[in-house]
């Protein structure tokens, strides 16, 4: 593991994308992940991360993609293909089940939900980095979904905002093999300062 320390008074736990759509039996998407995702403890691995964060103080930040609402993309110009997608599917379609948090991840008291992203990072056209500078953050810990969109797109615009990431790589899921390993193996060991298993940092912070 990499030689870096999390002190709360500026690190962060982001938190991209823990629809039901995505990571509950049920969910639009969860039939293309379920086997990354059970294969890694996804799941588990997120909510034990999570929990690890609120106990050792941790602030908790939220990037949610944007929740589908009728007019959301009728009369664009321009409409990126994995928009389109979301569109046609009506993925977390504000008001459904699928469009709420999977329970267990709901934000508490204290944490900071940013505004919703249009397309695939949790910075583009968000109060994200407003927020996290407001608080003194300086480090970020991610885990959520996709590897390869939304989770590689943020990871890489903080690294241009000049943050500190650290990646789960157990925590967090995609479609295939192939995919995650781009995304983890190929791409984010650029931008990532860290990358590393759920067990290596919750000891981490527990040792902290």
């Amino acid at each position: 593991m990499a030689n870096v320390t999390y002190d709360k008074a500026d690190t962060a736990l982001l938190v991209i994308d823990p629809y039901n759509d995505f990571i509950s039996e049920g969910g639009k998407v969860w039939s293309r992940i379920k086997r990354v995702a059970e294969a890694n403890d996804c799941v588990p691995h997120m909510l034990q991360v999570l929990t690890a964060a609120r106990k050792a103080s941790l602030r908790v930040f939220y990037a949610l993609h944007r929740r589908y609402r009728p007019g959301d993309y009728e009369g664009w110009k321009s409409i990126a293909p994995v928009q389109r997608a979301a569109w046609e599917r009506r993925t977390f379609e504000y008001g459904t089940w699928g469009g709420e948090l999977r329970s267990g991840f709901e934000p508490e008291p204290g944490d900071i939900v940013a505004s919703e992203h249009w397309c695939s990072s949790g910075f583009a056209n968000t109060d994200l980095d407003l927020q996290l500078k407001r608080h003194g953050i300086h480090k970020l810990i991610v885990i959520g979904l996709i590897a390869h969109t939304c989770v590689e797109a943020t990871v890489r615009f903080a690294a241009e905002l000049g943050y500190e990431v650290t990646m789960v790589k157990d925590a967090t899921a995609d479609y295939s093999d192939v995919e995650m390993h781009a995304a983890l193996d190929v791409n984010l060991p650029s931008y990532a300062s860290a990358i590393v298993s759920t067990s290596e940092l919750v000891d981490s912070l527990s040792s902290r």
